[in-house]
């Protein structure tokens, strides 16, 4: 009875999991907020990482990391805060 509880458990906790980066909203700041940007990125082949930093809106500094799609739009994959180690 056991094994299959902690089987149960284990499933319902891993069927909440995703890939993480489905789950991320632009805020204000970000590049995409508001949609894609009007221009596009020629340069840039496909893959490519791009780096963001900005304030966010309480304050904080953010810095977000998008990945140039094939089709040369942004895809925003990951953001953290940045701590400021000069304090």
């Amino acid at each position: 009875m056991e094994i299959r509880w902690t089987i149960l458990v284990a499933a319902f906790a891993l069927s909440g999991c995703s890939s993480g980066s489905e789950g991320i909203e632009p805020i204000r700041g970000s590049i995409t907020y508001g949609g894609q940007p009007q221009a596009r990125l020629s340069k840039s082949p496909p893959g490519s990482v791009l780096p963001h930093q900005f304030i966010d809106p309480t304050g904080r500094w953010v810095e977000e990391t998008y990945i140039v799609q094939a089709d040369r739009s942004l895809k925003l994959v990951r953001r953290r805060d940045v701590v400021d180690s000069a304090d």
